[in-house]
C-alpha cells in the first residue's frame, strides 16, 4: 500500500489550493479515505472524509463549506480543494486509509495506512 501526496505550498490567506493522493497497492475504490491534518505543535485534526463511490462526504466543523473532498477511482487518487484558506489551515496535510468497514473518521487510530504528508502554509 502507498499513499502520495502532492499540491501543498505557501498560499495567502483567502487563496486556494488543491491537495492530491495518489493510491497504490490496493483497491483504491473499495475504501473510504481521509484527509487528516496536523499543526505544528498540536494533535491530528481529522479534515474531511469519502466513502468508496464518492457520493457521500463528510467535513470537520472548522472546514465545512470551504474544503471539498472528491476522488477519482479511475486514476486511483483522492483530492481536497481548499478555498478561503486562512492561517490556521497550516499544517501538514495526510490522506488515511480506513480499514474496510470503519467509518468512526474522527477517530485518528483508526486509519490503517498513511501517506508522508504535505505542508499547507497560509500566511500574508
Amino acid at each position: 500500500v502507498q499513499l502520495v501526496e502532492s499540491g501543498g505550498g505557501m498560499v495567502q490567506p483567502g487563496g486556494s489550493l488543491r491537495l492530491s493522493c495518489a493510491a497504490s497497492g490496493f483497491t483504491f475504490s473499495s475504501y473510504d479515505m481521509s484527509w487528516v491534518r496536523q499543526a505544528p505543535g498540536k494533535g491530528p485534526e481529522w479534515v474531511s472524509a469519502i466513502k468508496p463511490g464518492g457520493g457521500s462526504t463528510y467535513y470537520g466543523n472548522s472546514v465545512k463549506g470551504r474544503f471539498t473532498i472528491s476522488r477519482d477511482n479511475a486514476k486511483n487518487t483522492l483530492y481536497l480543494q481548499m478555498n478561503s484558506l486562512k492561517p490556521e489551515d497550516t499544517a501538514l496535510y495526510y490522506c488515511a486509509r480506513s480499514p474496510i468497514g470503519f467509518s468512526v473518521y474522527w477517530d485518528i487510530s483508526s486509519y490503517d495506512f498513511w501517506g508522508q504528508g504535505t505542508q499547507v502554509t497560509v500566511s500574508s
